[in-house]
């Protein structure tokens, strides 16, 4: 099959569309991308081995824009509707994938408009807006929160399967604040590191690139050694080495540490789209994998009695949850449905 990956802005729905793309394309599919030129998208996809064409749009999110800049945004993607059908044509596409975001909005809607089948991956308990809109006129939505025919384990990198293993007591702990760090969490695993110190707990710490220098500083001040990274692309190795987390519930990451075995005592962020970090934490919650607790000043000892308690049962659940291969798992939903 022909088949047009688009969607992204940010890391989260772009790391599913590299899975998805890369299992497409071991099954013998050729694939292009389209996206955007704002956010990340032409980090990720402008050059690799991937995609035979990848194309950036100029487009821009809708949602938080006001007044004429809303007008703006939405005449900028109804621009890019008429391209992104040229090239769907041009590619002769037998189904365009898509994994949310506001780049996915023009190859979505030209994907209807030409009725080329749709196809909708949505990686958050909360459906995004334009997910949302586009399901009605989607051959297949898939999610890893959903039931039945549209369930499909998260598309997380085979990577945290391998460094899978059942965590019995907490060694290591990982604080997690995603790409950006969380000022927050940086906060808070500074007010606990004496505390870890003291259980003889060593510290792995991913901070974000702006508070690294203030973080360093501060656990030189605390006397106290720690792991800190600003950004890192080793963060598969670091959960690995890692036997508790505490972390935003973005759903990449979530699911990261779920394959992994990790229990984590989720902070969702919280001014996430529609409240989206706290209801994918509460799918763990539901099944009794880890802890979530609102963004307050008064987490230190709920931190403590989670890292203290018997983190044994949490880590074995946590491998019910996800199985392997979920991009390939997909990516034949769509083929047997093609």
């Amino acid at each position: 099959m022909n088949l047009v990956f688009t969607g992204g802005g940010t890391g989260g729905h772009l790391i599913v569309a590299l899975s998805l793309a890369e299992a497409a394309k071991q099954r013998g599919h050729r694939v292009i991308f389209i996206g955007s030129q704002s956010g990340q998208d032409r980090q990720w996809f402008g050059e690799g081995p991937i995609f035979e064409q990848t194309h950036f749009l100029d487009t821009t999110g809708v949602v938080n824009k006001k007044g004429f800049g809303k007008i703006g945004a939405l005449w900028k993607i109804l621009k890019a509707v008429v391209i992104s059908k040229n090239l769907i044509a041009d590619f002769k596409a037998d189904a365009v994938v898509s994994v949310g975001g506001f780049s996915a909005a023009p190859a979505a809607l030209a994907a209807v408009i030409g009725k080329i089948p749709l196809y909708i991956h949505e990686q958050n308990a909360v459906t995004g807006k334009l997910n949302r809109l586009l399901r009605p006129y989607a051959k297949g939505f898939y999610s890893s929160y959903e039931e039945g025919d549209g369930h499909c384990d998260y598309p997380v990198s085979e990577t945290y399967f391998k460094y899978a293993r059942t965590r019995s007591t907490v060694k290591t702990i990982i604080f997690l604040g995603g790409s950006q760090g969380a000022k927050f969490i940086n906060d808070l695993a500074l007010e606990i590191a004496p505390w870890l110190q003291e259980k003889g707990i060593s510290i792995i710490h991913q901070c974000g690139a702006k508070e690294e220098e203030r973080v360093k500083h501060a656990y030189h001040e605390l006397g106290i050694v720690a792991e800190v990274y600003g950004f890192t692309t080793e963060i598969a190795e670091l959960i690995s080495r890692s036997d508790f987390a505490v972390s935003r519930s973005g759903a990449s990451t979530l699911w990261e540490l779920c394959a992994a075995r990790v229990p984590a005592f989720f902070i969702p962020f919280p001014h996430a789209a529609g409240d989206h970090q706290y209801y994918n934490a509460q799918y763990i919650i539901q099944n009794d994998c880890g802890w979530c607790e609102r963004q307050s000043n008064d987490l230190v000892e709920k931190l403590q009695k989670a890292i203290s308690s018997d983190i044994r049962v949490k880590s074995e659940a946590l491998a019910l949850l996800i199985a392997p291969e979920g991009a390939v798992r997909m990516i034949e939903k769509i083929e047997k449905l093609a």
